[in-house]
This record gives C-alpha cells, sequence and structure tokens, in this order.
C-alpha cells in the first residue's frame, strides 16, 4: 500500500486503530486456527510493524491460540483483529478489518496443507449483488448498524 497511515477496526466501532507508516507483506492463512478463529474458509492477514500501530478507541481482549500466539478481537461484536506470535516485531491484521482492505492484495498463502479442497473454486462462482435477490421492501429493512469504514468522533451515533 502506498498510503502512509491506515485505520480500521470491529464491526461495532467499540475498538478502532491507526497504523503509520507502510503495511508490510499481505497473504491468506489457510491453516485450521486461522479458519475457526475467521469463522471462514481463509484469513487474509497484513504485517504492520508493532510500533507503528496505535489502538484510538477501547482496546481488543485477546485468546492464546497456541503457548506462542495470541489473537486479538473485538468482545463486543467478535471481530477478528489481529495475531500475533510472542516476540514477534509485527502484529498480523486481519484485512478485512481495514478500512480500505481493497488496498491490500494478497500475494502469497501459508498453511495450505489446510486448504479447503473446494477454495480455489471460488472465482468461478456466478454471482449477483444483493439488490438482485431482494424487494425494495426488503431492501429498505437492511440498515446498518456497521460502524463505517472511516473514523469518528464517537460511536454509536
Amino acid at each position: 500500500m502506498s498510503e502512509t497511515a491506515h485505520t480500521g477496526g470491529c464491526q461495532c466501532g467499540a475498538v478502532r486503530y491507526r497504523i503509520s507508516g507502510k503495511l508490510g507483506g499481505a497473504g491468506i492463512c489457510h491453516c485450521r486456527m486461522c479458519q475457526k478463529a475467521s469463522g471462514n474458509a481463509a484469513l487474509p492477514l497484513v504485517s504492520a510493524p508493532v510500533g507503528n500501530l496505535a489502538w484510538t478507541r477501547g482496546k481488543p481482549s485477546e485468546f492464546r491460540t497456541t503457548p506462542v500466539t495470541v489473537r486479538g478481537f473485538c468482545s463486543a461484536c467478535g471481530t477478528p483483529l489481529y495475531m500475533r506470535e510472542d516476540g514477534d516485531v509485527n502484529y498480523e491484521i486481519t484485512i478485512g478489518s481495514l478500512d480500505n482492505p481493497a488496498g491490500c492484495p494478497p500475494t502469497h498463502a501459508v498453511g495450505i496443507e489446510s486448504k479447503l479442497p473446494w477454495f480455489d473454486s471460488l472465482g468461478a462462482l456466478s454471482g449477483h449483488s444483493t439488490d438482485d435477490d431482494r424487494s425494495p421492501d426488503d431492501l429498505a429493512k437492511l440498515v446498518s448498524h456497521q460502524h463505517p469504514d472511516h473514523d469518528t468522533d464517537e460511536w454509536p451515533r
């Protein structure tokens, strides 16, 4: 990413962060722990130096998934925010928690011994937008309570 500051946080807005400087490498982890931690087929992560990350609202809770690894998450909404091995100079930030996740395309994959057999076929799936299968009345009910993808002075508003 070419930006020099990156912001992000959890879905409910209770935890927000700011990363100064450039981000490191971005990848997708297919290991079983990342699958469970994200509740997904894989977990896209990007490196950020520990000294460049500041918590700007709230603090994450942590769960120790191995004797040397912690995973940070919002205790209010459960959003996964990072993983970090003890002594590592980087956090591995969840790309989906960034306000601009499109700016961190993964360049490598790890943990491929646990890659789900159907993962590589995802790009071939047919797709449609939410508007395609919802009536206007249904769409009107889908008011997001999610924190916006930018910093706010306070939340909820």
